[in-house]
């Protein structure tokens, strides 16, 4: 193969190739800059696959028939095959029809939107005040699939939810919130514009859905979060879910949260399992040329490959494309359709290679992707851990590259 791989690198960092973009292409709001680059060891990412431990299959106390759903919502679940619940859903559901606040500790990938959903769409059929659920989000791809799971366990029972996301025209947005659909799902900063121009009205509300809480902290989100929840009434339920539990996740639980019941079920995200190395470049045309050379090789089938900024990822996106190897980009300056579109094309198969900035690291459900490679090194290590994650997914193999200086 026309590349030369090493081992381990020089303990110096690898150098920031595309600099000036904001972190993360399309998270927060405005031009706000995240926080500085943290340095990284490159033999951190270097790590032989171990063979995944075969974890010990969750044995659910429940069947979905078991729960007090009524016929149509029963029919709709099993309409989608759904038969056992999942850990999450098998242990959070009961609290939630409860009427109880629920901290839930999940990964993504198990199956907590519907954890949530179900007794939400429950519920609905006896309220009359709308809207009256909402459903925060970290990204547009996040809650246009809530939104599409919604639609699909609804259907048939007269529900309607909302998608109030950036990138889309805010008048039809507008327009649909006059309708007064039952639920709205969307992204804070969005939410928070409809909010102070007063079309969105929160004070009825009876149930708040905080998704991805971690991931939404890390994208600055929080004084949007806060200002969503002063304008919803004390009186409510709220659910929190949330893939780790930090010191800052602890307050806002304490502040927003009434006795709430801890379901976690969350299994330690490990990147052992994906046989990771690094790969030292000369410069930003050779690293061009070495990912071209890869991409080539048959192995590589379906890829996702990480740059820093929005622009940086469109170029080369772009230049994939010229040189023969089909590729889509998801970064924060497509609107929603655009996004929506690139992440549809690489599920079905349509293109090989997916060019991301890191608002696709975290709650996308992208199966079978047989290789990462971080065509920009990483803001943290956590990130690092998310990015690979997309790999290696379900006891399958995965392998991850990253691209360091090899003058550094």
């Amino acid at each position: 193969m026309a590349y030369q791989q090493k081992r381990g690198g020089r303990p110096s960092g690898p150098r920031n190739f595309h600099s000036g973009g904001r972190r993360g292409g399309g998270g927060g709001r405005g031009g706000r800059k995240g926080p500085a680059k943290k340095f990284i060891h490159p033999s951190k990412f270097v790590n032989k696959a171990v063979a995944k431990e075969a974890e010990a299959p969750y044995e659910a106390t429940h069947k979905f028939v078991d729960f007090p759903f009524g016929a149509e919502l029963q029919h709709n679940i099993k309409t989608k095959g759904y038969e056992t619940p999942s850990a999450i859903q098998d242990q959070s559901i009961p609290h939630i029809i409860e009427g109880k606040d629920v901290i839930g500790l999940a990964n993504t990938g198990t199956g907590k939107t519907a954890a949530f959903l179900l007794p939400i769409i429950e519920r609905q059929s006896g309220i009359m005040l709308r809207p009256s659920v909402l459903i925060v989000a970290p990204t547009r791809e996040l809650a246009q699939q809530i939104n599409d799971q919604f639609r699909e366990f609804s259907r048939g029972m007269n529900l309607y939810s909302t998608l109030i996301v950036g990138g889309v025209n805010i008048d039809r947005q507008m327009r649909d919130l006059r309708r007064r659909p039952h639920v709205i799902i969307g992204t804070p900063g969005r939410l928070n514009d409809l909010l102070n121009k007063k079309v969105l009205q929160l004070k009825n509300m009876t149930t708040l859905v905080l998704d991805e809480a971690d991931r939404m902290l890390d994208m600055g989100f929080l004084p949007d979060i806060k200002r969503l929840v002063e304008a919803m009434p004390r009186e409510r339920q709220t659910l929190f879910f949330s893939a780790t539990i930090t010191p800052e996740i602890q307050i806002l639980t304490q502040s927003f949260l009434n006795d709430p019941v801890v379901v976690s079920v969350r299994t330690s995200e490990t990147s052992e399992h994906v046989e990771q190395d690094v790969i030292e470049t000369r410069d930003k045309a050779h690293k061009i040329e070495v990912l071209t050379n890869m991409l080539s090789d048959e192995a590589y089938e379906k890829v996702l490959v990480f740059g820093e900024t929005k622009f940086g990822v469109q170029r080369l996106s772009d230049h994939l494309d010229n040189v023969g190897i089909p590729s889509a980009a998801i970064h924060g300056n497509k609107n929603q359709s655009q996004r929506q579109r690139a992440l549809k094309q690489f599920k079905d198969e349509k293109v090989k290679v997916l060019v991301a900035t890191d608002v696709a690291a975290r709650g996308l459900d992208i199966p079978n992707v047989s290789h990462v490679i971080n065509f920009d090194t990483p803001q943290t290590y956590e990130d690092y851990v998310h990015r690979i994650g997309r790999t290696g997914r379900g006891g399958a193999s995965g392998r991850a590259h990253t691209f360091i200086d090899s003058h550094s």
